[in-house]
């Protein structure tokens, strides 16, 4: 028997957390991945919802952790690699259709800024089909927390989930 990672033990809460909310009723688990890349030695999580009413149609959201060779280094060899590089990074995704006008991307940055704050990095990215002349366009909104999570931050990790099903919710309303 091994002794999980880091990685392995946030992704399980992580997972946990998601299957526990979608069995109540609040979300609807709509994809998971769980990928390996023996090339790379690294591993990548994630898992997509959304609102219940929705399953994925017009707004839905994921939540992403990774973790390359340096990370499980650092939890296999601590005295050859600093152990602050064991745990993985999170990466939040929310997908939204919404008109291709500017008071849609700032409602969506308005409610962005009050639920995760001003100082979080929020990146705004749109998606068309330039050839169809379609009335919405689907805006892909990203939060980097743009450092390692560690299995010290694993309640963070739930807390996360509460501030995504916000999101989700205010995103509904617009």
């Amino acid at each position: 028997m091994f002794d999980p990672t880091a990685f392995d033990n946030m992704k399980v809460i992580t997972e946990g957390t998601l299957y526990d909310r979608d069995l109540n009723g609040e979300i609807a688990i709509i994809d998971r991945n769980d990928i390996f890349n023996a090339a790379k030695m690294s591993r990548m999580f994630n898992i997509c919802f959304s609102l219940p009413e929705y399953k994925g149609d017009r707004l839905s959201a994921k939540i992403q952790l990774t973790a390359g060779l340096e990370n499980l280094g650092a939890e296999l060899l601590p005295d050859r690699l600093s152990e602050k590089l064991a745990g993985c990074y999170v990466v939040l995704q929310f997908f939204i259709e919404h008109e291709d006008e500017m008071e849609q991307y700032q409602a969506v940055q308005t409610i962005f800024s009050n639920i995760w704050g001003e100082l979080r990095k929020i990146t705004q990215t749109v998606e068309y089909n330039p050839l169809k002349k379609e009335q919405n366009i689907k805006n892909v909104i990203t939060i980097d927390f743009e450092r390692l999570v560690s299995e010290d931050q694993i309640a963070d990790l739930v807390e996360m989930i509460d501030f995504m099903i916000s999101t989700l919710k205010g995103l509904n309303d617009l």
